[in-house]
């Protein structure tokens, strides 16, 4: 008589445990590339900061805001014969002015070559 032997047709395989100290090597192999490039922008990163020695000086007179007064009608006061969006724009980025709210009484910075 002759046997017939069934081979399994799939490779039974082992189940990878991780033990505590795998881990922490794992968990030391991923941080350590990322705590140098942090490492790295702190100390390299310090080096770009502007002085502003070679900067041309601006000069400009100020205007205080009134109640009711808008970038677009202070532009229109200070230069009738400039283009009021380039007078705004230059108003808003010397005044550091983002969303164009102004506050009564506030001191606005008007460029000199508007008001000349």
């Amino acid at each position: 008589m002759s046997t017939i032997g069934i081979a399994p047709t799939g490779v039974i395989g082992t189940r990878l445990r991780m033990t505590r100290r795998g881990r922490r090597v794992l968990s030391a192999l991923v941080a350590t590339p990322i705590a140098f490039g942090i490492a790295y922008a702190g100390i390299a990163g310090g080096s770009a900061l502007a002085s502003g020695e070679n900067a041309a000086p601006v000069e400009f007179q100020t205007v205080m805001v009134l109640p009711g007064d808008t970038l677009w009608s202070i532009a229109g006061e200070v230069a009738p014969g400039a283009d009021p969006r380039d007078v705004v724009d230059d108003i808003s980025s010397l005044n550091n002015l983002h969303g164009g709210i102004l506050q009564v009484g506030e001191e606005l910075a008007i460029p000199t070559r508007y008001t000349e």
